[in-house]
């Protein structure tokens, strides 16, 4: 059984997309594209089905000068200020973060973050002047010890750990580096002990060290874990871990005595206690930040739920209702599309257990028959999963970046991938068109529509001949992502803002049966998800869209994350 191939466990990213992606592409002005609006065709009633959690991802975790809770999200693009008490969120930090996974404050009250997926680290002054250091991708936990000395660790990306200047200018030291990528294990959120030594987890061999950070010499102090995630100690002297797996434990570092704390929900992330002994958790797979109580009784002070709103699928319940599938990266969630309740919610594996195959990092997905097409530029994979019995499959690992995928009637699997610079046939790895920023896709089971990001225009890829042959479809569209072929053959697209301050965010209908394409707007003024990282897909959280048994339209909003529900009159 082949492994999954996944971005975090390989070291870096399988593409590089520089940021011309998201200077220089527009919209076409193609004369040949669709003619002026008919709002009047198309009456829409837009709901919104789903709210999902507060917070795109729940990682670090600081407590402030001002008491209140810091919390970083890697793929929210910020660091959230809440009140401990309530979960209130009085800030949202913005300036300068790009993908913070841990925080730290300072000797002098400044904040420091680390952005794993730019790899840069970040500071904020308490007069609010910011400061970015480039580093390697990869820089996640961060802690000061005693001294004002500033230490970071590399994970998932790089393995290493170094010690850094405080002021963020010269270079950092190397403590313990990896060259072939892999040396140390991970070592993650961590903190320093009573001894002075440095304590914490190595996530990828379930073991939580003690470090000497002036030598870099390390002993296991407790092992037997399965993806440690972060170690802190309490106001009782003892050390606490969390594991992914939801359980929490205890350890005496004089004996190495290991105990049970409590057991959380799967998805753990990291932790801080304050100053009167309550531990703060976050959990990144769900969104959610709790308090535990000494006695180990868990309070939610920020729920959690749906975390990053990308693509979707609806299949038909056994009552002929709509079942609605999103891809929130760290799992498959299904909801009713009705009543918007959450159903059933299917995990995956951030690093997968040897010779298991599991879903991998969902971003995308669309539906055929019983199974769907699961897709992750992030993973490298496309996957066929059936969510009924739990199989996946087919699972392919040649692709590059994918951003969708779809399978015919004939049982071919079409991958638009933008790191192989179009859509591609996986039964032979041709390429079939050539697109500038490969995106969404859409099938009637025939043929494929495939939109190209970056000059607006969609394309019909008809595989009825020897040969596919590809045209035209539609052009002067605004940086279009989700596709999907409503119930009257008609082509809805998702139209973003792209990078364009002129863009609009629309969902549109693409009529053929003229034999010239008639575009009308169903809703405008949607809240996709604007922006990304450098070196990542413009498309950087994934905007879906997809249709119903009786024409029900369901699509996601990443800037509000919501799934919206669009009734047509």
């Amino acid at each position: 059984m082949k492994k999954i191939k996944n971005l975090f466990v390989t070291f870096g990213l399988p593409f590089s997309f520089a940021v011309l992606l998201f200077l220089t592409f527009s919209c076409s002005d193609d004369d040949d594209g669709p003619k002026e609006d008919q709002k009047d065709d198309l009456e829409a009633n837009l709901t919104t089905l789903v709210n999902g959690a507060a917070l795109n991802a729940a990682n670090g975790i600081a407590i402030g000068p001002d008491g209140n809770l810091y919390v970083a999200s890697v793929t929210g693009q910020e660091i959230v200020v809440m009140d401990k008490s309530n979960g209130n969120i009085i800030e949202r930090i913005t300036e300068g973060v790009q993908s913070p996974d841990d925080l730290v404050f300072g000797p002098d009250g400044s904040l420091y973050w680390t952005d794993i997926l730019t790899g840069e680290v970040g500071r904020r002054t308490p007069d609010g002047v910011v400061k970015k250091q480039p580093f390697l991708g990869g820089v996640n936990p961060i802690a000061f010890n005693d001294e004002g000395r500033l230490f970071i660790a590399l994970d998932f990306q790089g393995d290493g750990f170094y010690e850094f200047d405080p002021e963020l200018d010269a270079d950092p030291k190397p403590i313990i580096e990896c060259p072939k990528g892999f040396c140390l294990g991970f070592f993650n959120a961590f903190d320093f002990g009573p001894d002075g030594l440095l304590y914490g987890p190595l996530f990828a061999l379930g073991q939580v060290i003690k470090m000497n950070v002036d030598t870099g010499v390390y002993e296991i102090v407790a092992d037997g874990f399965v993806n440690p995630a972060s170690a802190k100690f309490g106001p009782d002297g003892l050390l606490y871990v969390v594991d992914q797996t939801g359980d929490v434990f205890k350890i005496d570092i004089t004996t190495g005595d290991k105990t049970l704390f409590t057991t959380i929900e799967p998805g753990l992330d990291n932790m801080v206690f304050d100053e009167d002994g309550s531990l703060y958790m976050t959990n990144n797979d769900e969104g959610w930040v709790a308090e535990i109580l000494p006695s180990g009784e868990a309070r939610i002070i920020s729920p959690g739920g749906m975390i990053i709103p990308q693509g979707l699928a609806v299949m038909t319940g056994p009552n002929n209702e709509d079942m609605v599938f999103h891809a929130d990266l760290f799992s498959v969630r299904q909801f009713n599309g009705l009543s918007g309740q959450q159903e059933d919610q299917f995990k995956g594996y951030l690093i997968p257990p040897p010779d298991v195959l599991s879903l991998a990092l969902s971003q995308n997905m669309s539906a055929s028959g019983s199974d769907l097409i699961i897709s992750s530029f992030f993973s490298s994979t496309v996957q066929v999963w059936n969510p009924e019995n739990g199989v996946i499959a087919d699972f392919a690992d040649q692709v590059a970046a994918p951003i969708d995928a779809v399978r015919l009637n004939s049982g071919e699997i079409i991958v638009s991938d933008i790191g192989l610079g179009g859509v591609i046939n996986l039964s032979d790895n041709s390429l079939i068109q050539a697109l500038e920023a490969a995106s969404g896709l859409a099938t009637d089971g025939v043929s494929v529509w495939a939109a190209d990001w970056a000059t607006g225009i969609i394309y019909k890829i008809d595989f009825d001949g020897a040969s596919p042959t590809s045209t035209v479809a539609a052009t002067n569209l605004s940086f279009p992502e989700g596709l999907a072929v409503d119930n009257e053959g008609r082509l809805l697209v998702f139209e973003t803002k792209g990078p364009s301050p002129s863009g609009v965010s629309r969902l549109s209908c693409i009529d053929f049966s003229t034999g010239t394409a008639v575009r009308t707007t169903i809703v405008d003024g949607l809240e996709p998800k604007v922006g990304g990282l450098p070196d990542f897909p413009p498309m950087w959280l994934f905007d879906g869209v997809d249709v119903g048994v009786n024409g029900d339209i369901y699509l996601t909003g990443g800037e509000a994350n919501v799934i919206n529900k669009i009734e047509l009159n």
